[in-house]
């Protein structure tokens, strides 16, 4: 068998001539399956790289999965293969990696390709140098490129392409099949060297299949397909020719045609077969003309329809279905939906339940107590090209949108977001988006912490920069934390009350505390400073103490002082040695009004002060504020000197003091505190001592360098961004966030580069 023949488009009719069955699945596509084959063999003369495009509708997705059916090795043994044209069938090989980027970033879907093949990739741009080192090559069938993103209107087919395709079609130990827009094919093949890709249109000529087309309708029309018995389903004759009236008249394209054959099934009164005028071109004349025949304004199916049609992840709960519609018509569509039932079947299925067994979100990992969602009906369009018609026939989508965020908004019992509707809390981002509004929304700490993260996030990252406000921009360098550690709600809420403190956002960290979550921690104060190497917390002696003796001044009950670097904990000093950096500003005491409520007690009349708590920051010598410490004898010298900062424990500001005045907290006070600490690289978690319970888990973007925690319950944590305090207040279990392994760079601090959550 020569290239020529594997290769050719005109062989449709040369499978039918020599006796072979069509595909089951897809019943044609004979000459695309062919290059498909040849492809999958890497046959002589066959591209690398197969780029699979058409307009909506043309069965793009119904071909990949027929073809893939081929290709696992299990599947094969219920197909009849024998019976299939050899040059359609690949060899049997393992099964390729199949990573659908359907709802999914750009970045998930390369890090769950570097899953799939085991790669020990710490930056994404290292997958691509790892899959190109692989001695053996490597087979990708990437589906559903349109449908990736976990928003629709924020362009992630584009960054797939980009970001990931083109860099794997790049890759000259992979082999790549993708399906995509036909306003992407071109930019995906086109980089490649001439040979090495092949762009396959499923509506050119020369890939046309009306024979398939017309044994698709022809079979959809049979009463073992589940048609009604009717002249035209039980009669061969009639049910061929209708079957080829409805192919011609929709011109290829396979949705119009199962559109149509749905409507005459469901509804077959008033169709006659011979009334050419009855059958659709379009997917949109598919819609127009069932509604006629139904008696029923077409507008008013669009109308009904237009909710669907712009409704975000899996689906749209029944129960806001009316509520949506009406918001988009402008007037009560109760009565329209109640009489319209039948209108709309043929183009709305149900949603099948998705692994959490909720098709939009986790009720208990978004934190909702009252269980809002959990066995609720969600629906969707029957196809995208169906949304697609929908959304075009409106006169403003982005007035719709508008629209439907008022009434989602209104949806919210007392805007109380831990009682609102999953859908309502994780998908509202994604419509003010596509109305242009989402900046205004951004603003509200409750629906932060209760919303998704990975739809949040990738909403926001779809506005301009510069529209955004401080809010929004914490949220979004919070982000790749909250996705990446997998937290619930509250402990979203956690994670992000201190962000707002560490930006300096304190009115709204406090708000966090007024929404019903019980917080972990209260965060007291944040200072930006870089190049702390080791933390520790002590006390003061009271400022009319004087200096004491040497052993008030100099050391705590077990001789320890912050001069020497001790920490009877062990928590702080392991961290010593974290990354130089350049010294900061002179160091200020910040406005107390910004503290967290947290003060000193103060001393009763006519009793001495009590010691002053404070934390002490080991700091590359030379920084602004800090006190220089000799080095004990037999120290070795230390590259950049030492230094230390002294700064108040339970409010912002630093103090002029004397760090040999610092005294520590003996071994005996830390194993009578109520609280004990653990940490890992880039996690750490507070124990309960009497319970031996998690009271506290917190996980970074960046690895700490130091940690400590006083005998009260108070958290002093330093990583390369600054160091941040937080009074321990849960006294029940906390949850406790997933640890994934640490990676080299900056891929989860950077918004850019996507959600890290799914590869951990």
């Amino acid at each position: 068998m020569g290239d020529e023949e594997v290769m050719s488009a005109s062989g449709e009719g040369n499978a039918v001539a020599a006796g072979y069955a069509p595909h089951p699945y897809i019943g044609g596509r004979t000459a695309v399956l062919r290059a498909l084959a040849a492809w999958r063999m890497r046959w002589p003369g066959a591209p690398r790289v197969i780029v699979l495009t058409g307009n909506p509708g043309s069965g793009r997705s119904r071909l990949v999965t027929g073809f893939l059916m081929m290709c696992d090795p299990g599947y094969r043994k219920q197909l009849p293969l024998d019976e299939l044209d050899p040059a359609t069938v690949p060899p049997d090989l393992p099964a390729p990696a199949v990573p659908s980027p359907a709802g999914r970033t750009a970045a998930q879907l390369l890090w769950m390709i570097s899953d799939h093949f085991g790669l020990d990739a710490g930056r994404g741009e290292d997958i691509f140098t790892e899959l190109a080192a692989r001695e053996e090559p490597v087979t990708l069938v990437v589906p559903d490129v349109d449908r990736a993103g976990p928003v629709r209107t924020a362009d992630e087919p584009a960054r797939v392409v980009r970001d990931v395709l083109k860099p794997l079609a790049a890759t000259e130990t992979v082999q790549l099949l993708a399906e995509v827009p036909r306003e992407l094919a071109a930019e995906l093949a086109g980089a490649l060297p001439s040979g090495q890709a092949q762009i396959i249109d499923l509506d050119a000529a020369e890939w046309a299949d009306p024979k398939g087309l017309v044994l698709h309708a022809e079979t959809a029309l049979t009463p073992e397909a589940g048609a009604p018995d009717l002249p035209f389903t039980t009669d061969p004759s009639a049910r061929r020719a209708l079957a080829e009236a409805l192919a011609a008249r929709a011109d290829g394209n396979r949705l119009t045609v199962q559109l149509a054959v749905q409507s005459l099934l469901l509804q077959p009164e008033g169709f006659d077969p011979a009334d050419a005028s009855l059958l659709p071109g379009t997917v949109g004349e598919a819609l127009d003309l069932h509604s006629r025949r139904l008696g029923a304004d077409p507008q008013t199916l669009r109308l009904l329809l237009a909710p669907l049609a712009l409704a975000e992840g899996e689906g749209l709960p029944v129960q806001l279905w009316g509520t949506l519609a009406s918001a988009v018509a402008g007037r009560d569509m109760s009565q329209d939906l109640a009489d319209g039932m039948l209108l709309a079947a043929p183009f709305i299925q149900p949603v099948e339940r998705s692994r959490d067994g909720d098709g939009d979100g986790d009720d208990a990992s978004s934190g909702s107590a009252s269980g809002v969602g959990s066995d609720r009906t969600l629906l969707r369009l029957t196809h995208p090209g169906v949304a697609e018609e929908i959304r075009s026939g409106l006169p403003d989508v982005r007035d719709a949108q508008t629209r439907i965020a008022m009434a989602l908004l209104e949806a919210v019992p007392q805007q109380d977001w831990s009682r609102a509707d999953p859908y309502v809390r994780d998908h509202l981002a994604a419509h003010t988006l596509d109305a242009g509004l989402l900046p205004q929304l951004l603003t509200d700490p409750g629906l932060f912490a209760h919303a998704d993260p990975v739809t949040m996030r990738a909403a926001i990252e779809a506005v301009p920069p510069e529209q955004l406000g401080a809010p929004a921009r914490t949220y979004l360098r919070t982000a790749p934390l909250l996705t990446r550690s997998e937290a619930p709600a509250e402990l979203r809420a956690a994670f992000l009350e201190s962000a707002f403190v560490e930006d300096g956002l304190v009115a709204y960290a406090e708000a966090l505390h007024t929404l019903g979550f019980r917080l972990p921690w209260r965060t007291l104060w944040s200072v930006p400073l870089v190049g702390v190497r080791a933390v520790t917390t002590g006390t003061l002696p009271p400022a009319d103490g004087g200096a004491g003796s040497a052993a008030d001044a100099g050391g705590g009950a077990d001789g320890t002082s912050a001069e020497a670097g001790g920490n009877p904990g062990g928590t702080s000093a392991e961290a010593a040695g974290g990354p130089g950096a350049t010294p900061a500003p002179a160091p200020t005491p910040s406005d107390p009004s910004g503290s967290s409520g947290f003060s000193a007690p103060a001393p009763a009349s006519g009793t001495a002060a009590p010691p002053r708590p404070v934390a002490a920051f080991l700091v590359p010598e030379g920084t602004p504020g800090s006190r220089t410490v000799p080095g004990q004898d037999g120290d070795a010298p230390e590259a950049g000197g030492r230094a230390l900062l002294v700064h108040d424990l339970l409010r912002p500001g630093y103090l002029d003091a004397d760090p040999a005045q610092v005294q520590l907290t003996s071994a005996q006070a830390q194993e009578a505190a109520p609280f004990r600490l653990s940490r890992g690289a880039d996690y750490l978690r507070v124990w309960a001592r009497a319970s031996e319970e998690v009271v506290a888990a917190l996980v970074s973007d960046t690895p700490f360098t130091g940690a400590d925690l006083s005998p009260d319950g108070v958290l002093v944590v330093a990583t390369a961004r600054g160091v941040t305090a937080r009074q321990i207040l849960a006294a029940a279990p906390a949850p406790v966030p997933t640890v994934p392994a640490q990676r080299t760079g900056t891929a989860d601090s950077a918004p850019s580069d996507g959600l890290e959550g799914d590869h951990s």
